[in-house]
């Protein structure tokens, strides 16, 4: 990624006529691997996903309940009929998501007014099978201490496998700090660390707040403070990224993940690594 003519805060747009707010793609970013949409659907809506056969896909249901008609090439098409369950990404209940192997065509249909991530990375083949994600399939972990204290949930991180995509969802709350100490895993350099490309998708409760993340490498060639909004994008080509929630506001990220290797293995910045081991 070229940082002096690509911005890593991509901020929301009103929905266009399929209802994306968000889309990237590895060459919008400046990148290899990571690609994400995410769309808002008025119930009655559909939406029909491209599939060009060389990206595998997550479908995370964000908010609301919709129908997956999925035309595969192989194990057959399938649908999935009135699939989610929570309204809102802070309910507090982990999410219902699709895998989508490459070689499956999508249909999406809007049961309600809903609101749907779309998260894409290369794949080789189809090695896994279309499968549909229920919550109790996700798993669930507090992360931290004090004001350093997140939720996390795993949608498709060390609970299922993948060829390549990595995904997992946090809420950070009012006052406290996440992905921190401030970390990095821009270095494929196995078992130390792996290189992974990141998008950050955004959310606030209430939604007229703020957050803040940072984006800098250890000698500064990169060094981005962006103040995100609802529903904003930070992609992560490489660096530490810690986000902070101000004091009032609930903060809500999808993280996607993918890079030549599925491991996430990072290394902490040692400047500010003494916080954990005290």
């Amino acid at each position: 990624m070229s940082d002096a003519t690509t911005s890593l805060h991509c901020k929301p747009t009103a929905p266009d006529a399929a209802g994306f707010i968000q889309r990237v793609t590895p060459q919008s970013a400046g990148w290899q691997y990571v690609g994400f949409e995410a769309a808002q659907l008025k119930a009655g809506a559909n939406l029909a996903v491209d599939s060009d056969g060389t990206t595998e896909l997550c479908v995370v249901i964000l908010s609301g309940i919709v129908s997956f008609d999925c035309g595969g090439q192989q194990n057959g098409g399938q649908q999935f009929l009135q699939v989610g369950k929570r309204m809102s990404v802070f309910d507090g209940t982990a999410p219902y998501a699709l895998y989508v192997p490459p070689g499956f065509a999508l249909e999406v249909f809007a049961d309600t007014d809903a609101e749907i991530a779309f998260c894409r990375a290369p794949a080789s083949g189809n090695q896994y099978p279309l499968r549909l994600i229920k919550p109790e399939d996700c798993t669930r972990e507090t992360r931290g201490q004090g004001t350093n204290t997140r939720l996390v949930c795993n949608i498709l991180l060390g609970n299922l496998p993948a060829e390549r995509l990595l995904i997992t969802e946090v809420i950070t709350p009012p006052g406290h700090w996440s992905s921190y100490p401030p970390h990095k895993h821009d270095a494929d350099m196995l078992p130390v660390e792996s290189a992974l490309e990141e998008t950050y998708y955004h959310k606030l409760n209430p939604q007229q707040g703020f957050a803040f993340q940072r984006v800098y490498t250890d000698d500064r060639s990169l060094d981005e403070t962006i103040c995100v909004e609802h529903n904003s994008l930070v992609l992560v080509p490489r660096g530490y990224h810690p986000v902070g929630a101000p004091h009032g506001y609930e903060l809500y990220y999808l993280n996607v993940m993918a890079g030549p290797t599925r491991q996430w293995v990072f290394k902490n910045d040692p400047q500010h690594e003494w916080i954990i081991k005290k």
